[in-house]
């Protein structure tokens, strides 16, 4: 299912809360809410912000890694990777 930026994670939707959240992230990323090499707020904002539980926004974002849309730094948080001109995120 596709997400929305300013999409709310729904509690009785088919998919599970993370899947929305990561959802809704992403969307949130293309849209360029937060700048590349810059900090997305950090899990403890954006449970706050959804109603969610850290290890579910941690879920979310373990999805978005993967994806490579962002990187953690260790100490730091979760940084939003740097996207081609297609959209595209750069090869490594």
């Amino acid at each position: 299912m596709e997400y929305g930026p300013d999409d709310q994670v729904e509690r009785d939707a088919p998919e599970a809360p993370f899947q929305q959240l990561a959802g809704i992230l992403r969307a949130r990323v293309k849209r360029g809410d937060w700048k590349p090499n810059r900090a997305m707020p950090s899990e403890n904002t954006l449970a706050d912000a959804y109603g969610l539980s850290r290890p579910t926004v941690r879920r979310a974002i373990a999805v978005l890694t993967e994806e490579g849309l962002v990187y953690a730094v260790s100490g730091r948080g979760t940084y939003v990777t740097e996207q081609q001109p297609d959209g595209s995120t750069p090869s490594v």
